[in-house]
């Protein structure tokens, strides 16, 4: 990160020092073939990712906490990633939500304990192997967590009022690339269409 050897936040105009000019002399600590063959000066392009990308994700933890605690007031921030999970897939293993988290089972045995323990979800067994379980929303858990989601997208309508439909059709395209990496997977591993 540019930050003129003071340790502080990278400058937000792009790069640009006071006097408008790049840092094309100053030694970035990268080599050429990291930063895509511009020198020693980092891709500026690459660094407002970086500062954007922090900002946006302690926001979105910000708001998954308050979020967990409109769905219900001892619910853990991260349990709400789970809500939303099984609100679109329907049931699923434990397995199959630690690999699409890409947390360990024990983590998510622990995740699952805490929400059946609030009444959001509930375990009945898989049809297709009976010696597994699957995790589903009860019906309070949906309910709570659908008040919830919609007044999220209601706050998403009006910061993004001043955008086309298509530039949020954008955002969420890139986005899920972001999300699919390279491979075309999800988190879990799955393929993607």
């Amino acid at each position: 990160m540019r930050a003129g050897g003071t340790g502080e936040e990278p400058v937000p105009d792009g790069g640009h020092g006071p006097g408008g000019g790049t840092d094309a002399g100053t030694d970035s600590g990268r080599d050429s073939a990291a930063d895509g063959g511009a020198g020693d000066v980092p891709d500026q392009a690459y660094l407002a990712l970086e500062r954007e990308l922090a900002v946006f994700l302690r926001r979105a933890r910000a708001s998954s906490g308050e979020m967990a605690r409109e769905v219900h007031p001892e619910l853990e921030p991260a349990a709400y990633g789970l809500l939303v999970r099984l609100d679109e897939a329907g049931g699923q293993r434990a397995t199959e939500l630690a690999g699409y988290f890409g947390v360990g089972k024990g983590t998510m045995s622990r995740q699952l304990r805490a929400l059946e323990e609030l009444g959001l979800i509930a375990r009945e067994p898989d049809p297709a192997d009976g010696r597994a379980s699957l995790v589903r929303l009860t019906g309070e858990g949906r309910d709570r967590f659908r008040r919830v989601r919609d007044a999220r997208r209601a706050r998403y309508v009006r910061k993004l009022a001043g955008w086309d439909r298509a530039e949020v059709a954008e955002l969420a395209r890139l986005l899920h690339q972001l999300n699919t990496g390279s491979d075309g997977r999800d988190p879990g591993g799955t393929a993607r269409p």
